[in-house]
């Protein structure tokens, strides 16, 4: 079970480091072109995914820290009643806990969580993100396959 705690805290230090990387090199919305469809740029959100109601005035700053940490709990508890008899949710688990913690720390430190994975396609830009939510993204697809693998055992 500890492998799986080991896990997230090291996407957490992941993600911060990326985050104290960026904060320290680049301004706000300064754009480094890595390839022609991916970029680093620096920018802050103060809302949830696709910066869902980042402009609601403040008090979802406090919602989002409720959500996040009340999340957290939840998936340390669901991560223990797993590791054993379900290693792959787990897992899973592990890398949401992981990410739900890094962006609690930046709403937390910042008030805000710093963005600066950017994808795009010509003039069609995909938000902007962080390795904390590249590791929620891992953990939900991840925890698709588990249901998958999941109900094709219980129909043998």
């Amino acid at each position: 079970m500890a492998r799986f705690f080991t896990l997230s805290v090291v996407v957490v230090l992941l993600d911060q480091a990326s985050k104290f990387w960026v904060l320290a090199r680049f301004r706000e919305y300064e754009v480094l072109e890595v390839w022609p469809v991916f970029n680093l740029t620096l920018v802050f959100n103060r809302g949830a995914a696709f910066s869902f109601l980042a402009d609601a005035g403040g008090w979802q700053h406090y919602l989002f820290i409720g959500l996040a940490s009340l999340v957290s709990i939840v998936l340390v508890v669901w991560i223990r009643k797993s590791a054993v008899e379900r290693p792959l949710e787990a897992l899973a688990l592990s890398f949401i806990l992981g990410g739900a913690v890094g962006n609690l720390i930046d709403r937390l430190r910042l008030g805000k969580v710093v963005d600066f994975l950017q994808w795009h396609w010509q003039e069609h830009y995909f938000p902007s993100f962080n390795l904390a939510d590249a590791a929620i993204t891992l953990g939900v697809g991840l925890m698709l396959l588990d249901w998958l693998l999941e109900t094709r055992r219980q129909a043998r």
